[in-house]
């Protein structure tokens, strides 16, 4: 079932310790910096994976979430709807708890599928607005 209630979505919030930021860039102009900035600001664990950065924000980056040597409670997503197919894969092949898809990143296939394989999924919210809207 999707996550779609304000109530959910903080659960999952008062859940999550540490997530994964694909698409995160080290260029602190770029929306996926300044969200996961603020989101480290409030106590989170972010884990760049990008491969064409070495460190965003204090943090080593890591070229994919195979690479990523801990545990990770939710990828958050900043890359097109064309990508998310082969993220969501490699999620659940990881068996990832929880996938959360930026502000205008949609794929309703690839949500399907992760829902299907028991992954908790947010399409097309801002997880620094749905945050902020709860502290």
């Amino acid at each position: 079932m999707p996550l779609n209630t304000s109530d959910e979505i903080g659960l999952l919030l008062s859940a999550v310790k540490t997530i994964a930021v694909v698409g995160l860039s080290n260029d602190p102009m770029r929306p996926s910096y300044g969200v996961s900035s603020y989101m480290q600001q409030q106590g989170y664990r972010i884990i760049p994976v990008n491969p064409t950065i070495t460190e965003a924000l204090g943090e080593q980056a890591y070229a994919d979430l195979s690479s990523v040597p801990e545990k990770i409670d939710l990828v958050n997503v900043f890359r097109r709807p064309e990508f998310i197919p082969d993220i969501v894969d490699e999620a659940i092949r990881l068996k990832l708890p929880a996938i959360w898809l930026q502000e205008g990143v949609i794929h309703q296939a690839a949500a399907q599928k992760a829902r299907e394989a028991g992954m908790l999924v947010v399409m097309d919210r801002c997880i620094l607005k749905e945050h902020r809207r709860r502290v």
